[in-house]
């Protein structure tokens, strides 16, 4: 395996300087114009595809990602989300008018979307390109300055990521601030307007106790355990082949990826033998001899991982290959209900599997829980749909298919409760990153009298205009 390449912190004053250049770039107003955000989002997108090679050479490098795999979960995305967001960004700029309440007759009342200020963006380890740059694209569109920490653990990515932005940007405009704890440490006690992190429930709770501190707007993009439900009604083929497509992408490393599947019992063993097939098709008898099957990120992760193997029976896979760093893909009926398998987040490439009569133990069991970031349904049942999609509070997800929701620019994507806090993708990333400033222009032509203390049979008029 290629060796690591060291990632050193950043002392204190380093960063407190970062920050303050950028706290000085952004008074100077330069990111406030059209002009410059549109060329920023084009300098970005220019960036990637003059690096694609490096890109995927590095995803390569840190999860073994194949090109294909690199391109369609990083590269291709963030092509895509930018273009969309060029495309777009003249309008999203546009003050919003609103109606006038009969109260204020004359007025105009408006809505002005105005940038933070100075951000910062914490990104995770499993898709270290992407999850950084996507929210950047909306720090950017927003009239922003952004501080980006990229994940030590994903070092070839973190290096590339640093070079790419140096050679492209100002540091007093976009600066990447590579290291670990202690840096992630100096940076929490910066005066940033605004925070966007993904990452761990744990550490994303660490996160909001330090923006808290100096009441600092957040977006928090964590995880949690989503479950996959199968109902009698389903395509089984074809929901096999999506629930291998969402649970086997990045080897089980995706913060929506289907966590434990929910299947009726009259199609359970069906289903089972269709994703085995799958599983074989994908990635061929033994997926750790894959050269393009991803890799745990590193031994801690896999230690971790291939601890949950002996949470329940294993019904297929369960090999691993620690000098690779691969698990291949497993399914697994659990002890029971209270293995670590079912009540820590996978994170990983075992699928435990659940049967159910009917619906209702389903929602039972869901709701008795954390409120998760995704949830999948493989139903042609609507009422099954009806009652999943309205008893079940989750972040978002898919009836029919998994992760996909999370790859259209038109769909707000994010968490709930203990999944996270706000959203972002297309234009909700512009929203994430602004905000609204509500301005209402009086008339000088005339004045309602009634609102003033000395006003005339004032409680009578207010009664009939504010009823």
């Amino acid at each position: 395996m290629t060796d690591m390449p060291i990632i050193a912190e950043h002392s204190f004053a380093t960063v407190e300087e970062t920050v303050q250049q950028q706290k000085e770039f952004f008074k100077s107003g330069q990111t406030f114009s059209k002009e410059f955000r549109m060329k920023m989002l084009q300098t970005l997108a220019d960036i990637i595809r003059a690096n694609e090679r490096d890109i995927c050479t590095a995803l390569k490098q840190d999860l073994n990602k194949s090109e294909t795999e690199a391109y369609m979960t990083e590269v291709g995305f963030l092509l895509e989300e930018i273009r969309f967001t060029i495309k777009r960004l003249n309008s999203w700029m546009k003050p919003v008018k609103v109606k006038t309440a009969k109260t204020h007759i004359g007025s105009k009342g408006y809505k002005v979307a105005e940038p933070y200020g100075v951000t910062l963006i914490i990104a995770p380890w499993n898709y270290p390109f992407q999850l950084q740059l996507a929210p950047l694209i909306g720090a950017i569109a927003a009239g922003n300055t952004a501080i980006l920490k990229p994940s030590e653990l994903a070092p070839h990515t973190s290096r590339l990521i640093a070079k790419l932005m140096k050679a492209s940007f100002d540091a007093s405009y976009i600066a990447v601030l590579e290291g670990g704890i202690e840096t992630t440490n100096h940076l929490l006690k910066q005066p940033f307007d605004y925070i966007f992190f993904t990452g761990s429930v744990p550490v994303g709770k660490i996160v909001m106790k330090a923006a808290a501190k100096q009441l600092i707007p957040v977006t928090l993009e964590l995880g949690g355990k989503s479950p996959c439900i199968v109902d009698e009604t389903a395509n089984i083929p074809l929901a096999a082949k999506r629930i291998a497509f969402g649970k086997w992408t990045n080897a089980g490393q995706t913060c929506i990826a289907p966590d434990y599947l929910y299947v009726h019992h009259s199609v359970r063993d069906r289903l089972i033998e269709e994703i085995k097939k799958v599983v074989k098709d994908f990635y061929g008898l033994d997926a750790s001899k894959n050269e393009n099957y991803p890799k745990i990120i590193n031994s801690k992760h896999f230690q971790r991982v291939k601890g949950y193997l002996s949470d329940g029976e294993l019904l297929y896979g369960g090999q691993v290959d620690e000098e690779q760093l691969k698990i291949t893909p497993t399914l697994m009926r659990p002890k029971d209900r209270s293995v670590p398998v079912m009540t820590e987040e996978i994170f990983g490439p075992i699928l435990p599997i659940l049967e159910y009569e009917k619906v209702e133990e389903v929602i039972e069991f869901v709701t008795n829980r954390p409120k998760p970031l995704a949830l999948y349904l493989f139903t042609t049942n609507t009422q099954t749909e009806k009652q999943i999609l309205e008893k079940i509070s989750f972040g978002g997800g898919c009836v029919n298919d998994t992760l996909m929701h999370i790859a259209t620019p038109y769909l707000p994507f994010g968490g709930v409760g203990e999944s996270g806090i706000g959203t972002y993708h297309g234009e909700s990333s512009f929203v994430a990153f602004s905000h609204y400033k509500s301005i209402l222009k009086q008339t000088n032509r005339f004045d309602l009298s009634i609102r003033y203390p000395n006003a005339k049979n004032s409680l009578k008029l207010m009664k009939k205009l504010m009823k």
